[in-house]
């Protein structure tokens, strides 16, 4: 009988830093920008996102990965106030968004909160 128990069963419940963000099918895109989830959870609420609304959600991923910082008025934009410095938000449907930070740097978005539109937005 083998002894499984983790030496810091902390460690058991630390999600990594990022994920690879699940792609939609048939989103063939030059990517430009690596788009990845802040941790797990994200990345599957995106994935839920993307099982209610494909095509929506192939449309936001494919602007993440070539222009996430090229404003769309009333569907993508950057956010205001101290708190959300750098945060950007995209309108997936009405009532659904997904909230992000790109790094220009390193060409690559970090999306932090995809799902239900949070009233207020939810800090990076």
């Amino acid at each position: 009988m083998s002894n499984n128990i983790p030496e810091n069963p902390i460690e058991e419940n630390v999600e990594p830093p990022e994920v690879k963000l699940t792609a939609p099918k048939l989103s063939e895109v030059e990517s430009t920008w690596l788009v990845v989830a802040k941790n797990r959870r994200v990345n599957r609420d995106w994935e839920a996102l993307m099982q209610r609304y494909p095509e929506n959600t192939r449309r936001c991923y494919e602007d993440l990965c070539t222009t996430p910082t090229i404003r769309q008025p009333g569907r993508v934009f950057p956010l205001k106030g101290k708190a959300y410095n750098g945060a950007w938000e995209y309108e997936v449907t009405k009532g659904d968004r997904v909230f992000y930070v790109p790094d220009k740097e390193q060409l690559k978005v970090v999306i932090y909160y995809a799902g239900k539109h949070p009233s207020p937005a939810p800090i990076p």
